[in-house]
């Protein structure tokens, strides 16, 4: 599976970006995005830090069961508590299903290879790591090939609706997958860039 990223990009008049992010195929491609509170706590990249670890250390059998996934939400919840906290969104490719969770505002979308975008982590609880309270939002989704999986920090998708991202996507049928993170950031930041902002996809072969 191809696993593409566009760059992570600063909010205006920063040179800190809390943004951060992990791609992977070992042992089943996978991808993660967590967004801090936007100073330079680093609170996003512990919580990545400690998920890869987790990760990296389960068995195979474990990847398919969503209880391990809430353990890999509770665990930063635990670890980031009384400090800045950081949204938490996480998922691996098993065969032709996609299974993860979300904490907090970053959102998953789905792109299919017909149709148009869908907001796969609609509903999510807007708790963060390090509040403990998170309640992780189960994602278990069905994919196809052609189908593209879009995680964005909320500073990319606060400025596009779905309408918007139908239109970008559709402009350019014919260009590779990894220009079209780089396109969605070209066009939330078009007014300005009021938050950090990051678009990671995953395009499904």
């Amino acid at each position: 599976m191809p696993l593409t990223t566009g760059p992570s990009r600063p909010q205006d008049g920063r040179s800190t970006n809390e943004d951060a992010y992990s791609l992977g195929r070992s042992p089943v491609p996978h991808a993660l995005l967590c967004d801090g509170p936007g100073a330079a706590s680093r609170a996003a990249a512990r919580a990545v830090k400690l998920f890869l670890t987790l990760f990296n250390q389960a068995p195979m059998t474990d990847l398919g069961q969503f209880q391990t996934w809430i353990h890999w939400a509770h665990l930063p919840d635990s670890a980031l508590l009384g400090g800045p906290q950081s949204t938490f969104l996480a998922l691996a490719c098993l065969g032709s299903r996609v299974l993860g969770a979300c904490a907090g505002d970053s959102r998953l979308y789905l792109l299919p290879r017909e149709g148009g975008p869908r907001i796969l982590t609609e509903g999510a609880a807007k708790d963060r790591l390090g509040s403990g309270r998170v309640t992780p939002f189960p994602i278990h989704q069905q994919v196809g090939s052609g189908d593209v999986l879009l995680l964005m920090s909320d500073g990319a998708w606060t400025p596009l609706n779905l309408a918007r991202l139908r239109a970008i996507r559709s402009k350019s049928p014919s260009r590779h997958i990894s220009e079209f993170p780089l396109m969605l950031l070209d066009e939330a930041g078009r007014s300005g860039r009021a938050d950090d902002m990051t678009v990671v996809a995953l395009a499904i072969p």
